[in-house]
């Protein structure tokens, strides 16, 4: 894909293009290796078989994958890792996120994938990887059921710090006073958010167990003092008003499509006249016409859930919205922005 070059994160696809070099780098990870590799700066590449006793074929095996994907370079014996993945560990929480989450979304894939097809209701049924996104259990407060929920909040989070960068490239935040994300999470958005534009105030809306995880996310950055959390369902509770700006970020596809409209509907009347409402999500997969690599397998999974912007272009021409933009942007997938404002 020819994606927005400028945002230096993507590189980390490079490097899980497929299963076998993936599970391999992940392996590098667990047992230590890559971090031995940062602190030494090179290691023998006969001490790393010595290490292994007389059966040194795995780490023959293993080191060879790592050479192949241009992770280690191999100069005379010298194992070190190449700079360009040197470069990629700038977002070394993003790149082991993907690992982890490819890797969890293979057992799906590959028991599942008949069911994906024909038998959507039975595949979500039968995944384990949904079963990461609990949100029934976002209401109690019981140490399992935070824990659970901290767990895929931290997925979200960091998607989200780098997603954010994208969004704030292509939409002039700065334009507002007041932003209510809804459905905001760890207000990682936000918060970033709040970093570039200094003036503005922001509010996340969200269930109950997910703002007390979202403030302790955030209680140390300066720009708490900025960032307000309203616990609630965005369903059914009524909004905080005197917003300018209204956002979805990565949350309506999550939603079939009758909820996904109510939850637009609620957002416009909680919205003052004249304010912007702003959706950001991934475009449906099935329209791409490239290939994928497999370290956007856990996004395929999705396949029943994300959509192309006309259905929210359609929800907002039927409120009262006026000045309806999209715009689309390739990251690691196709992405979109649909931007309506609320008539005076």
């Amino acid at each position: 894909m020819n994606h927005d070059k400028e945002f230096e994160y993507l590189c980390v696809d490079d490097f899980l293009g497929d299963i076998i070099y993936t599970r391999a780098l992940t392996t590098a990870f667990e047992t230590g290796l890559i971090d031995a590799l940062i602190r030494s700066k090179s290691l023998l590449y006969q001490s790393l078989m010595e290490k292994k006793g007389e059966d040194n074929r795995g780490m023959r095996l293993l080191l060879d994958l790592l050479q192949v994907n241009r992770i280690i370079d191999n100069c005379d014996g010298a194992i070190s890792l190449t700079e360009e993945f040197v470069h990629a560990l700038k977002f070394r929480d993003l790149l082991e996120l993907k690992c982890a989450l490819a890797n969890l979304a293979a057992h799906d894939f590959l028991d599942h994938f008949s069911d994906l097809i024909y038998r959507p209701d039975q595949f979500f049924h039968e995944a384990k990887f949904f079963r990461l996104f609990s949100y029934d259990r976002c209401f109690s407060r019981s140490k399992e059921d935070y824990e659970t929920t901290k767990r895929w909040m931290r997925i979200t989070t960091t998607l989200t710090k780098y997603e954010s960068l994208v969004c704030m490239k292509y939409y002039d935040f700065g334009r507002h006073k007041r932003i209510l994300d809804i459905g905001g999470n760890s207000g990682e958005f936000v918060l970033q958010i709040c970093r570039k534009y200094p003036e503005l105030q922001a509010a996340v809306f969200d269930l109950p167990l997910v703002c007390d995880i979202a403030e302790e996310h955030i209680q140390c950055e300066a720009e708490s003092k900025r960032i307000s959390f309203a616990q609630g369902n965005a369903l059914n509770d009524t909004l905080p008003g005197g917003f300018d700006l209204i956002t979805f970020k990565s949350m309506l596809h999550d939603w079939p499509e009758k909820e996904a409209a109510q939850f637009i509907k609620n957002a416009s009347q909680s919205l003052t006249p004249g304010g912007v409402l702003l959706i950001f999500e991934r475009e449906s997969i099935a329209a791409l016409r490239e290939s994928l690599s497999y370290s956007m397998l856990p996004f395929l999974l999705f396949t029943h859930f994300f959509r192309l912007p006309t259905f929210y272009e359609k929800q907002l021409e039927g409120l009262d919205f006026q000045d309806i933009t999209v715009t689309k942007i390739s990251l690691d997938t196709q992405f979109f922005i649909v931007m309506a404002k609320k008539k005076l």
